[in-house]
């Protein structure tokens, strides 16, 4: 890697009911990206837990700041000395029927530096796919950012993806962060040109890391965990099944993509 390079990661996972077992499986993945190269590492959404209903993540909420899934993710940090966000914790909230959806990201110390609540609830009517994640989930308001060797990171979570303004309120980022859990049919319309097209606009590299295949419960995701650059070329991608898949936020690119398309500055509303 040269000077200017940081290599990240996405794990793909077609993750189930039970934490332990969804836990044990990203581990090597994680210790795969890491042997790569990688010093940031992305989770996909529910990756502690894709449940067989809606309920199961309530069931295994979290209080803010403890629990498997939040210790899991401090140790593996601080263990391959990288930074690495859960796609998603349930953490508990006043409301015992539903939880925040939360991405938390992690140090190479293992400390948690940040924490971004999915603010766009996902509903989708298809044929026998229907879906409604206010039933279970408390929608968050605010946006979140970190800093990382390679500049800042904007966070969201999945359906996030298609509220671009989300993204635009970012400002000068590096790097965006997508972990998600797409349906297959949403996912074959529309993600890659989505994430394409967050790259594009706001000149700066997507990281997401998918969900990606037949889960126990029978439902399936789209997966294709991409990393795409600021010019909108997809630099790594994973079709489906569980997996890593690695690249590098090349700063002194997107340096060069704004300087020969300087849209960022030609903004007027």
């Amino acid at each position: 890697m040269s000077g200017s390079n940081f290599r990240v990661a996405a794990v793909q996972t077609v993750s189930g009911s039970d934490v332990a077992v969804n836990l044990a499986a990203i581990e090597p993945l994680v210790a795969d990206a890491a042997r790569q190269g990688a010093k940031l590492v992305l989770l996909p959404e529910y990756f502690g837990v894709f449940g067989d209903t809606a309920q199961d993540k309530v069931a295994v909420r979290e209080s803010d700041g403890s629990g498997p899934q939040q210790d899991f993710l401090s140790r593996l940090a601080r263990t391959h000395r990288l930074w690495l966000v859960g796609g998603t914790v349930p953490l508990a909230t006043g409301d015992a029927t539903r939880v925040r959806s939360a991405s938390l990201a992690y140090d190479p110390d293992g400390k948690r530096v940040a924490r971004y609540d999915k603010i766009h609830l996902f509903a989708f009517s298809h044929g026998e796919d229907r879906y409604d994640e206010s039933r279970t989930i408390e929608a968050g308001a605010q946006p979140a950012t970190f800093d990382t060797p390679c500049g800042k990171a904007g966070m969201s979570v999945c359906y996030d993806l298609r509220f671009p303004e989300l993204y635009r309120s970012y400002r000068d980022v590096a790097l965006l962060l997508v972990p998600s859990a797409f349906t297959a049919v949403t996912g074959q319309a529309h993600w890659h040109l989505l994430l394409r097209a967050r790259a594009v606009e706001n000149q700066c590299y997507v990281l997401a890391a998918a969900q990606g295949g037949l889960h126990p419960n029978r439902r399936r995701t789209y997966g294709h965990s991409l990393l795409v650059d600021p010019w909108g070329i997809v630099v790594a991608e994973l079709a489906e099944g569980p997996g890593v898949i690695v690249g590098d936020i090349d700063t002194e690119r997107i340096a060069a993509v704004r300087a020969e398309l300087p849209a960022l500055t030609h903004r007027r509303l």
